[in-house]
């Protein structure tokens, strides 16, 4: 096997500009559904529980978003390896590593799983349950923030060539192609 690219987010752009390119996206989509489902939900009033069901619900999004990342892993029968521990907030969180070298489309089905199972039915709870639309919508918009580092790795999984394997490595990912005879 020969490595096609290495692709490690942190390194190609930056931990802060990552952070700050995150942020503004989270706040671009939370401004664009807001007004969106504020518009189309003229007449409801938003039921307020207050802020702290919102912070608790916060505060365990990020463990919750990885967590989609192993569910299509865990669903395809891979071996994983997940270490827990707490960060200097008091926030679990947890790494993994596949024991097994995935195929293209377990990769991008696993960078694509957050907004599969949390964006997209967010953006439909907002729909159904107009009196907690608001709620919904800063649930997924955060999530948006998240995964915008899930969509740097989608895009060069996408690039990369289609019978490749791809590699969990030990800053991001390795690209691995079949040698040639």
């Amino acid at each position: 096997m020969n490595c096609w690219k290495t692709v490690n987010i942190t390194k190609d752009f930056g931990n802060n500009r990552v952070y700050l390119i995150s942020f503004l996206t989270g706040l671009m989509a939370f401004l664009i559904l807001y007004l969106a489902f504020s518009m189309m939900h003229l007449t409801h009033d938003v039921k307020d529980h207050g802020f702290i069901p919102l912070l608790i619900i916060l505060f365990f999004l990020p463990s919750i978003h990885r967590m989609m990342h192993l569910l299509p892993l865990i669903l395809l029968y891979k071996r994983l390896k997940v270490k827990w521990k707490m960060n200097k907030w008091l926030l679990p969180t947890f790494a993994y590593r596949c024991q097994s070298k995935l195929s293209k489309q377990t990769s991008i089905f696993m960078a694509f799983a957050p907004t599969l199972f949390l964006t997209l039915p967010g953006i439909a709870m907002s729909y159904i349950f107009p009196n907690y639309f608001a709620y919904f919508v800063i649930f997924t918009a955060v999530n948006i923030g998240l995964s915008f580092t899930d969509f740097l790795y989608l895009n060069q999984f996408l690039r990369a060539p289609r019978k490749c394997i791809i590699e969990n490595a030990k800053d991001g990912y390795d690209i691995l192609i079949k040698q040639k005879k």
